[in-house]
């Protein structure tokens, strides 16, 4: 395939493969640079909602990750000030079938890994390792993107550079130097344990969200229901960047051990035997999410917080909208990029920023405390499951 059609991802996470496999699903030769000698998702649990699953599955995902995934029957609200479940929301295969996608849980590290080999056997894709973006500087040809591996440096032609390099991400720095990241105040816990440590109970397929005062706490099982993942949010201090530091297991066990969380939450707690914890970073709203034919793409434009469990599928939906575009819009001809990449821009922003907004306002409801912790679980059961979930169509039902 010819130099001209070549695009390089500066990252291999979720969004970065994504968009790798889009990209070379629409005649696109790939490379895709990692500045990991291997890839190794830090992260637990992550929740695919049928809008993201669509998209997967679309790239031909399906058989590498069903195996790997479980779908939940429900999510299960529950509140600390109520003391048990208020809600619970239908999922299941009704709710797949009725989305025209799954909802799926999985290992991050299991879908990360099924990413990967799916670009791993694509002959237009190349996932270059141990090698990361340094600079990039425009010509009459395309782009001229500088990476280094070690000690060697080596520059290549492309005609775009898409930066899915993270919430700390180089090229962003690249373009947006003023723009950094935020802590948000927040710090999540993760945990995974075995299935088989707990009682059926516990390990039921469903998602779990127990909503109790300035924290709440998630749990659903992975790894095809062998494992249970156990997500914890805290307010705090500690605002280290990264996405995995070692957590102290008596820290996180004392912000539990009120007698107004159930006994249900507090033991998920205590069963899990190594935690790891990360401080919530997210970017302020950017109106540029490119420049000439470098564009962002996922957290690098628009960390968000996790309330909404649309981290990673708003990445996969940048992914397939920025492949449609630039399959729509370059043909042979290489000049029509620039404009393609702000048209993908501006077709993301608004249902991204609504997503973000989502997120930082259940953020709010789920720790709410005194007289509106009683208004909100009294409006949830007011509003009932099926209408619940229904205000989530907007979200599940997108399509490119």
């Amino acid at each position: 395939m010819a130099l001209t059609r070549t695009v390089i991802v500066a990252g291999a996470g979720i969004g970065g493969l994504t968009a790798s496999l889009a990209l070379a699903a629409q005649g696109f030769r790939v490379v895709v640079l990692e500045k990991a000698e291997r890839l190794e998702e830090a992260g637990a649990g992550i929740q695919l909602s049928p809008n993201a699953s669509r998209i997967l599955i679309e790239l031909g995902l399906k058989e590498r990750i069903a195996p790997r995934a479980v779908t939940p029957q429900s999510i299960n609200i529950i509140s600390v000030r109520a003391g048990g479940e208020i809600a619970r929301l239908p999922l299941g295969e009704a709710a797949s079938f009725r989305a025209g996608a799954p909802y799926w849980v999985i290992h991050r590290a299991d879908l990360q890994a099924a990413l990967q080999a799916a670009v791993n056997d694509h002959p237009d894709i190349e996932l270059r390792l141990g090698c990361q973006f340094e600079d990039v500087a425009k010509h009459a040809k395309g782009l001229t993107v500088a990476q280094r591996r070690g000690n060697t440096r080596q520059q290549e032609l492309a005609v775009a550079l898409i930066g899915a390099d993270g919430i700390w991400s180089s090229v962003r720095g690249h373009l947006f130097p003023n723009l950094q990241p935020q802590f948000s105040g927040l710090i999540a816990w993760r945990g995974t344990l075995e299935a088989t440590a707990l009682s059926r109970e516990h390990t039921a397929p469903r998602v779990q969200l127990w909503m109790g005062p300035s924290a709440h706490l998630v749990a659903y099982p992975i790894s095809a229901g062998r494992q249970i993942n156990v997500v914890a949010i805290v307010p705090g201090t500690w605002n280290r960047p990264g996405w995995s530091a070692p957590g102290d297991t008596n820290e996180i066990k004392d912000a539990f051990t009120t007698t107004r969380w159930p006994a249900t939450a507090r033991t998920l707690i205590g069963a899990v035997d190594g935690w790891r914890k990360w401080a919530l970073f997210t970017l302020p709203d950017i109106s540029n999410w490119n420049e000439d034919s470098v564009a962002l793409l996922g957290d690098a434009a628009h960390a968000m917080l996790p309330f909404a469990a649309q981290g990673a599928g708003m990445a996969i939906e940048d992914a397939a909208v920025l492949a449609k575009v630039l399959s729509d819009s370059t043909g042979e001809n290489i000049s029509g990029i620039p404009a393609a990449l702000t048209r993908y821009a501006r077709m993301r922003r608004a249902r991204v920023l609504n997503v973000r907004r989502l997120a930082q306002r259940q953020g709010r409801i789920y720790h709410l405390t005194g007289p509106a912790a009683i208004a909100r679980d009294f409006a949830i059961r007011a509003i009932g499951p099926e209408r619940m979930l229904a205000r989530q169509d907007w979200i599940y039902d997108w399509r490119v």
